[in-house]
């Protein structure tokens, strides 16, 4: 009989030995053994060698690497011991790289691993019998990292654009490097290429800052490609560029450069005005409006004008013209200082100095300095009889306020009385004899001298030279009493005395019909103011004092007019003056007082009554009339 329960695990046989006794005297037994095989029963789960397993792995393994091997032990017997396995409690939507033998228990690699994507991965394990009864554990499986990602360069923060007035030290731009990788394989270092006015900063962890090292000139450089290159530190090393682009901004900071310091031009004399002289350039390496030129005239003065007078200057060419035609004999050379100023805030200039030479034009006559040739003198030049062959006469003096060539003068014997007699030096305008005086010659001589300039065309002046030929200013007067003036200014002596005449007697007329016209007019008033019965109103002279005795004269001198309404007289009381007065009182006759001693007084009939008096206050005479 069973006494308790087996267990074929803990002991599969056992081994009985059976003993049966008699009940006889002596007692006799007899023995048997008696083997129990104890059979197995499905009574026990798989059990895993190990209740967790650990795997490491590098990223980069190719497919079918076996990474672990599980195993599971089955106590039971037989095919109750037999084990199968498998991964347990998956998702359907996960995908594990991974897969196991179900009969020997080797995990292999059956996909891609990342270690960015997943570092490691924790799998469930599973030991079955045939009847159903399991044994778990877990696989641990850690990635290893390998340098497999390049640095990720990111501008975090940029505009392309850099005002060229930046100090050293300005940020340009924020840029963030990402390595997935691990360890020194994501440690990175970020660089720029070399020879550029920037350079880098670490700011956080993995972020960076490009700054200006040196002050920036657009003129110069106006745009940088900047080459960023980030490197890790992994084995082996790898590493990424990027290229960003950047605008250097303009500002005002260069003021307009002419091509040549002084402009030298030159324009013929007589020009026609608004004639283009020059056109000047000056240049502004700025940029936009920065390099927007415009010309100006500074203000001068030329001969006590101003230099507007004379010039303009297109501001947007720079075109200069002249205004006025020019005189070389006035001015030779203008200075004109001209301004380029472009249009940037605040504008920038520069200045220049253009030289006008105004060109001769032989546009001036030759100016004859001696003899001098006038109308109402006569000026001659004595030769003795007894002269040699080259005796000086005397000599032509002229010049000419042209220059250059169009100022070389030639003298030339026009006409003469005698032109075997005289020559005229061709370049010193000499007048000298060619042969000896003889007692046959005339005493007068009359020498036309033409003077000549070298211009294109030439203009010439003529020139007469009386010669008297005599021993004797005697003899010259007696000679020269009839000598004949100059038609011409004969002429024109009794042209200007007729003018004079006529000026004078038109003058006279005219003096004569106003004091005539005036004379009638007063006259006219007068009748006029008779015969009407307007009120009179009195006019006191100046320095002289009313009826009441309150002018600016002393009391002594002090008069008073009284008139009736009903009488054509009135009286006329006076205080007595210190010294003599006459007043004289005209309407039908004439009456006269002296030293004020009889009144007139009684005037009939009502109207106007003209009253002349005089007065002799002080050296002073008044003519009145009421």
């Amino acid at each position: 009989m069973l006494q308790s329960g087996l267990d074929r695990e803990k002991q599969s046989e056992h081994t009985l030995i059976l003993t049966a006794v008699d009940g006889g005297e002596p007692q006799r037994s007899g023995t048997v053994k008696i083997h129990i095989s104890v059979l197995d029963a499905n009574d026990n789960a798989p059990v895993f060698t190990q209740p967790v397993y650990k795997a490491s792995v590098l990223e980069n393994v190719l497919r079918g690497t076996v990474i672990a091997r599980v195993s599971a032990m089955d106590a039971d017997q037989g095919y109750n011991g037999n084990v199968t396995y498998s991964f347990t409690h998956l998702d359907e939507e996960s995908s594990y790289p991974f897969d196991i033998n179900p009969y020997t228990g080797e995990v292999k690699l059956t996909g891609d691993i990342d270690y960015e994507i997943s570092p490691h991965y924790e799998i469930n394990l599973q030991a079955k019998d045939p009847w159903g009864v399991v044994g778990v554990s877990k696989l641990m499986i850690e990635i290893g990292d390998v340098n497999d990602n390049s640095p990720v360069i990111t501008m975090a923060s940029y505009s392309g654009k850099i005002s060229e007035d930046s100090t050293p030290g300005t940020v340009v731009a924020l840029i963030s490097v990402q390595d997935k990788d691990s360890g020194k394989n994501g440690q990175v270092h970020l660089n720029i290429n070399e020879n550029l006015p920037f350079k880098i900063k670490s700011s956080l962890r993995n972020y960076y800052t490009l700054v200006t090292e040196q002050n920036l000139d657009r003129e110069k450089r106006s745009r940088y490609n900047i080459t960023l290159t980030a490197t890790d530190e992994g084995l082996p090393v790898l590493s990424s560029r990027k290229t960003v682009v950047l605008d250097v901004t303009d500002i005002n900071d260069n003021a307009p450069a002419f091509s040549q310091s002084i402009y030298n031009t030159q324009v013929m004399e007589n020009n026609s005005p608004g004639v283009t002289l020059l056109q000047i350039h000056a240049r502004d390496p700025d940029q936009g409006q920065n390099a927007r030129i415009s010309y100006f005239l500074i203000d001068g003065e030329v001969s006590g004008n101003p230099v507007s007078a004379y010039f303009s200057i297109n501001t947007e060419s720079g075109v200069i013209q002249s205004l006025r035609s020019l005189d070389y004999e006035q001015v030779k050379e203008y200075k004109i200082r001209v301004k380029a100023q472009d249009g940037g805030s605040p504008p920038l200039s520069s200045n220049t100095t253009v030289i006008v030479r105004v060109q001769d034009q032989n546009d001036n006559p030759p100016q004859v300095l001696y003899p001098v040739q006038t109308g109402g003198s006569l000026v001659a030049e004595m030769v003795p009889r007894s002269a040699d062959v080259g005796y000086l006469v005397t000599k032509v003096v002229a010049v000419d306020v042209d220059s250059g060539q169009n100022a070389w003068l030639s003298y030339k014997l026009q006409k003469a009385t005698d032109r075997a007699l005289f020559e005229v030096g061709l370049q010193n305008g000499e007048i000298r004899t060619i042969r000896q005086v003889t007692d046959k010659d005339a005493v007068k001589q009359r020498l036309t001298v033409i003077v000549e300039d070298n211009g294109q065309p030439s203009r010439s002046a003529t020139v007469i030279v009386n010669v008297a030929v005599a021993d004797s200013f005697p003899e010259v007067l007696s000679e020269f009493t009839d000598f004949p003036h100059d038609k011409e200014y004969n002429d024109n002596l009794t042209f200007y005395l007729v003018l004079a005449l006529a000026v004078v007697s038109f003058l006279f007329i005219t003096c004569l019909v106003v004091i005539i016209s005036v004379k009638i007019y007063r006259w006219r008033q007068s009748r006029i103011l008779y015969h009407s019965n307007l009120p009179v109103i009195p006019y006191y002279p100046p320095r002289y004092s009313d009826t009441l005795g309150t002018g600016t004269l002393p009391h002594v001198y002090n008069y008073e007019v009284c008139r009736t309404t009903d009488s054509r007289k009135s009286g006329i009381k006076y205080a007595q003056p210190m010294s003599q007065s006459l007043v004289s009182v005209d309407d039908a006759g004439t009456e006269s007082l002296q030293n004020g001693e009889q009144p007139i007084s009684h005037m009939s009939t009502l109207g106007m009554i003209r009253v002349s008096y005089e007065l002799e206050l002080i050296g002073y005479t008044v003519d009145s009339h009421f």
